[in-house]
Order: structure tokens, then C-alpha cells, then sequence
């Protein structure tokens, strides 16, 4: 079964090492021709902090683990920032397959935006992330992450670090509160000499949201 979405792949089950076994087979969007794996979510089975960016990279999807990457390196940066340990969070993406283009010359693999039936076919996944974890807060990183679990109309630079809940439709357990605010991959793109703005801001906004946890489990 190709490009029916992923829900057909997803098991009945809220156990993270049999959700993260069922995902490598995924073919629920065509996106997993070109991959070479699927990237799964990583973290701590009861966090209280979920972390959603857009897509895997190069990197990730040749270590086949979540936020490895340079966006990866400057989310560490600012999460130990905000006094947030890492290994006490779950960190995955929307889309669990690298979308990219080759460069004109070279092998160089070059990141593509997700389309929005991709991001709806792997939805099914991160919702059942979400079931399994039961976080406290969701954050999502940048506008791919917030457009899947709050709305197709949410703009970041609009609502970043606003309080919001998960589109009523959607099938979940569980009803965390949800931030959106940059991608890191935004801040290394950005302008040189705003980056340390950007990356206040950032450190700003997980702040926000951790202080919306409930006291620890």
C-alpha cells in the first residue's frame, strides 16, 4: 500500500519500541522511496516536554535518531539555555521521512518542504506518539509541526509562545497544552547578525513552555 496515508501502518498500541518497529515499514506517502530509513522519535517514555520539528535531515536520516544534525546541535544549545535536559524529553518530527532534492552538481541532498497530504499521511504517527508519551506541553518547531497539531491557517511569526490545544478532531487520549515557536534550522539560515536574537527568543519561548508543566510524575 503506497500514498494512503499512514494510519493503516500504525499498530493499537501506546508502547513506544512497537509504535518505533511498525514505523520502518511504513508506506503510507511516497516519501520512503527515496529515505533510507525512517526516523523515528526519541526520549524518555513519560516526558513531560515533547519537542516536534518539521522533518528529519541528511544527518538524521543517515543515523536514523531525531535532531542530530546542526539544528540539532543549536536546539541542545538552547534547551540546557532554558535549564532543560534533553534526556528528560521526547524529541520527533511531523514528517518521519528525509524530503530533498539533489543538488545541480554533486551528491549533496538538498532539504524539500513537506506537502500537506505528506504531513496528514504521517500524522497518525505523531499522534500516536503523543497517546504513548502523554506530555504535559507539546512544542512545535516552526510552522510544519504547528500547521499539523493546531491548524492548516497557524502562522508562527503571529503566535509563537501563545497558549493552544490540539485541533478537537484529532483522536487523542490525552490533551496537552501547545506552544509553536522557530525551527532552529531557521535561526542558521537566518541573517548573521540576528541570529543571536533569534536564538534568545528561542531559549525564551521553551522557557515558557516548560513552566506550563504540571509538577514532575
Amino acid at each position: 500500500m503506497d500514498d494512503d496515508g499512514g494510519e493503516a501502518f500504525v499498530p493499537d498500541s501506546r508502547d513506544l519500541r512497537r509504535l518505533k518497529a511498525a514505523a520502518t515499514n511504513c508506506h503510507g506517502c511516497g516519501l520512503y522511496r527515496a529515505a533510507n530509513q525512517t526516523v523515528f522519535g526519541d526520549g524518555k517514555k513519560a516526558a513531560r516536554l515533547m519537542l516536534v520539528g518539521e522533518q528529519p535531515g541528511d544527518q538524521e536520516d543517515k543515523a536514523g535518531a531525531p535532531f542530530v544534525g546542526p539544528a540539532g546541535k543549536l536546539l541542545q544549545r538552547a534547551l540546557e539555555a532554558a535549564d532543560i535536559d534533553r534526556s528528560e524529553a521526547y524529541v520527533t518530527n511531523a514528517v518521519k521521512h528525509f524530503k530533498f532534492v539533489r543538488a545541480e552538481r554533486g551528491k549533496r541532498r538538498i532539504h524539500k518542504k513537506p506537502v500537506r497530504s505528506e504531513i496528514e499521511a504521517c500524522r497518525p504517527w505523531l499522534l500516536a506518539e503523543i497517546d504513548a508519551v502523554e506530555p504535559d506541553v507539546v512544542v512545535c518547531l516552526g510552522a510544519t509541526a504547528a500547521q499539523s497539531l493546531i491548524g492548516r491557517d497557524f502562522r508562527v511569526t503571529a503566535h509563537r509562545g501563545e497558549n493552544h490545544h490540539l485541533i478537537p478532531k484529532l483522536d487523542v487520549r490525552c490533551d496537552p497544552l501547545v506552544f509553536a515557536t522557530v525551527h532552529p534550522s531557521s535561526i542558521l539560515r537566518g541573517p548573521a547578525d540576528e541570529r543571536e536574537r533569534a536564538f534568545a527568543d528561542l531559549v525564551t519561548d521553551l522557557r515558557s513552555a516548560i513552566s506550563s508543566c504540571r509538577l514532575p510524575r
